[in-house]
C-alpha cells in the first residue's frame, strides 16, 4: 500500500525533511516503524525511544497496534503538552 508519512517537531529534524510516500506492506504502525528503522540511520535514531513517539493514522491519535489496512496517512510527532 502507499501511505503519506507526517513527521514533525523533534521527528522531522532527525530525519530531515517534513513527509514522504511510502510503499510498505506493514499492517500496523508498529510493523511501519520497523521498516522505517531498517531504512537508513536516520530513521533508527528518530524512533530510537518509541516511548517518546506518539501517532495518528487519518487524523485520529492512535496506539501502534492500529492496522494500516485502508489508511492514507500515518503522522508522527512528540507528546503533546496542555496550556
Amino acid at each position: 500500500m502507499t501511505l503519506e508519512i507526517l513527521y514533525f517537531a523533534w521527528l522531522r529534524e532527525r530525519i530531515g525533511h517534513p513527509r514522504e510516500t511510502v510503499e510498505t506492506q506493514a499492517e500496523t504502525v508498529a510493523a511501519l516503524i520497523d521498516e522505517l528503522r531498517a531504512r537508513e540511520d536516520r530513521y533508527a535514531l528518530a524512533f530510537s525511544d518509541i516511548d517518546a513517539v506518539r501517532v495518528a493514522v487519518d487524523q485520529d491519535l492512535c496506539d501502534m497496534d492500529t492496522p494500516l489496512a485502508g489508511a492514507r496517512e500515518v503522522a508522527f510527532f512528540p507528546p503533546m503538552t496542555g496550556g
